[in-house]
């Protein structure tokens, strides 16, 4: 690449890094794992940025390329390990962690138990933001299968979550 190409790309890089981590980390949880998988996308638009033409469709580039590696990566057998939250000496409880930060801490629990491609489009959906119809250009499937999936995942989240957020029970 040249110059001008080089400066280009970490232009991108600088603007949209944090956005692809935080995307990366809705997908899997992990910070570590975000980190790698937002690595893992730019290394693949700095291999092809002299053929990329449309620069705008560069954010959806990204976006499909973290979310393929974050479903790959499940699928891979040294990947079924057991994490556990809970550590040998329990901390003291805090009374200042606000009712958000619990919030958040459930939900994340519930998305790692969502299976991969259903997180995925509540991720894109719901998280990112994106309609059924960009979703399913990122991820390169009918918009009847991300309805599907978005309905799948919905439960599976409730399902997961108990009674630990309120909010996505269903009206009835």
């Amino acid at each position: 690449m040249d110059q001008r190409d080089e400066q280009e790309f970490a232009e991108y890089f600088v603007a949209r890094r944090e956005a692809v981590r935080r995307t990366a980390y809705l997908l899997c949880g992990d910070w570590h794992r975000a980190d790698d998988f937002a690595q893992t996308a730019f290394v693949a638009v700095h291999r092809r940025w002299r053929k990329i033409r449309d620069k705008q469709a560069l954010d959806a580039y990204v976006r499909r390329t973290v979310v393929r590696a974050v479903i790959d990566e499940s699928r891979r057998p040294w990947r079924r390990e057991k994490f556990t939250d809970e550590l040998p000496e329990a901390p003291a409880q805090d009374n200042e962690v606000g009712d958000t930060v619990a919030t958040r801490e459930a939900l994340m629990k519930g998305l790692r138990r969502v299976p991969p491609r259903q997180r995925a489009v509540l991720v894109l959906r719901f998280l990112e933001g994106l309609d059924v119809t960009a979703t399913a250009e990122v991820l390169k499937c009918s918009e009847g299968t991300v309805k599907s999936q978005t309905a799948r995942g919905l439960t599976a989240l409730r399902e997961a979550l108990g009674d630990a957020i309120d909010d996505l029970r269903p009206a009835s």
